[in-house]
């Protein structure tokens, strides 16, 4: 771990290259092997929801703590090979990528609240028919992670997106003026018991960014950023976890108008720092996830109240006054096998009017990096990689090399490193990943022509990921999974 005297170091801002101390490995094995064979998993996983439901229902939790399945365990996969599945990935992260972009954008033109449009509100919802086709930002990369979630009382059984990125949780609901395909039955107002539609004067309908009125109750709709929204009754309902423990009154959209490539989801939950997330309204004083292989159908947990685990790396956790709903971490600076970037660390920085800064995000996929960022973390790292026989870039990968004759390779180390003077090393799997079968691996990071940095699910697979919202830290404990 970094010591006082690196804290000291990065307290200035020259841009002269600097070995960090007490590193404790300057270089990471990656088991080429083992990373080929795991890119035949998705095509072998049995995706059957049968299985998953049954597995689901075996299994006993405590109060809030969900189980996480990946987008394969889940849908399985159509790509015909494990270069188009990722092709289509990262397709779908840029979008993605985009999106979130495009909300800090708003932010920082002072683009806030408003209601929907007023001609939209008297041809559509008289009709009951709110028209509107969709693109959902769950199909623009932040559907990869889904829990199984019971909603209502008694509760239907269906799985949600899960999205650090989003807060209003919401669910398709019947009558349909246009839903998508979804794995389990769309939800039924009628069947439960809890459902509760809000009025426009409550402080939930108030907490939406975009809402309007009808006949005294509350509608919402949701934006991803692309030009694509969901609307629908914004009520309460019941939420239920694991099958037995439950929370009462959760506000949430109703959706009568979603379309999308939802692959197979219910809707989402919503588990930013915003007032409506679930998070927020459950009052939760922390939260934490396990990102499994998305290669893989083992499961992890999302849990609510428990302590980061004691030997977490932690880093301040800070706030956007702009935009409460992304979780920024203090990052101040990267290395490369020991040596710290010539970065400054304002480069990360949130600004005043709110841009810029570094979010922890489950949706995205791939590390995002201020152009100029990356292109000194590249270039470090491929000064420590001259071994290895490089090949042409993928997408939007420009770092890549060709590994099918060796088992095993020694790669530079990568770390994060964090303004308490904390750092933390990544595995080697967690930043060169195969994007084909025959061996082509790449380095996972890419440049953003956004102030925007994002910590992508790349780099936090097979680690635990704490927001502890009490003492505003985030923590990140590897193999605890």
């Amino acid at each position: 771990m970094a010591t006082s005297i690196f804290f000291f170091v990065l307290l200035f801002t020259t841009v002269h290259s600097r070995t960090t101390p007490d590193n404790a490995s300057r270089t990471k094995t990656l088991d080429v092997s083992s990373s080929i064979q795991k890119t035949n998993n998705p095509f072998s996983v049995d995706s059957s929801l049968k299985t998953l439901k049954q597995e689901e229902n075996q299994i006993s939790s405590s109060l809030l703590s969900f189980h996480l399945h990946s987008r394969v365990a889940v849908r399985g996969v159509s790509a015909k090979d494990y270069n188009s599945l990722t092709l289509a990935r990262l397709e779908r992260d840029s979008a993605r990528v985009k999106s979130l972009q495009t909300r800090v954008d708003l932010v920082v033109l002072g683009i806030g609240k408003s209601d929907l449009k007023p001609m939209e509100m008297e041809s559509e919802l008289q009709t009951e028919e709110i028209e509107g086709p969709i693109i959902s930002g769950t199909s623009q990369g932040s559907g990869e992670y889904f829990s199984r979630i019971g909603i209502g009382h008694p509760p239907s059984q269906v799985y949600m997106v899960l999205d650090t990125g989003s807060d209003v949780n919401w669910v398709q609901c019947s009558p349909c003026a246009d839903c998508y395909q979804q794995a389990d039955p769309i939800f039924e107002p009628a069947s439960s018991s809890t459902f509760s539609p809000l009025t426009c004067e409550t402080q939930q309908c108030k907490s939406l960014d975009v809402s309007e009125c009808r006949n005294d109750t509350c509608l919402y709709e949701v934006s991803y950023g692309d030009g694509s929204y969901t609307v629908g009754d914004f009520v309460t309902e019941s939420i239920t976890f694991a099958g037995s423990s439950s929370v009462e009154k959760v506000a949430i959209g109703c959706g009568h108008n979603n379309e999308g490539l939802f692959v197979g989801a219910a809707g989402l939950l919503g588990l930013g720092g915003g007032a409506l997330s679930f998070p927020s309204q459950i009052n939760a004083s922390s939260f934490s996830y396990c990102l499994v292989d998305r290669d893989s159908d083992s499961t992890s947990t999302l849990e609510f109240g428990r302590a980061t685990p004691p030997n977490a790396v932690t880093a301040p956790m800070i706030r956007n006054s702009k935009l409460d709903t992304f979780y920024y971490v203090d990052l101040t600076g990267l290395s490369v096998a020991g040596n710290l970037l010539s970065v400054s660390p304002s480069a990360f920085k949130v600004s005043e009017n709110g841009d810029g800064g570094v979010i922890v995000d489950s949706g995205t996929a791939v590390t995002r990096l201020q152009t100029d960022v990356y292109n000194t973390l590249r270039d470090e790292f491929m000064k420590g990689s001259r071994h290895l026989p490089s090949t042409n870039g993928v997408a939007l990968f420009d770092t890549c090399y060709d590994l099918k004759s060796m088992k095993s390779v020694e790669v530079p180390t990568v770390s994060f490193h964090f303004s308490n003077g904390k750092e933390l090393p990544l595995p080697a799997k967690n930043y060169l990943i195969p994007v084909d079968s025959s061996g082509t691996f790449c380095f996972a990071f890419a440049p953003t022509s956004s102030s925007l940095s994002i910590i992508g699910n790349v780099q936090q697979q097979g680690t635990r990921v704490s927001f502890d919202l009490e003492n505003s830290l985030i923590g990140f404990s590897p193999n605890q999974c």
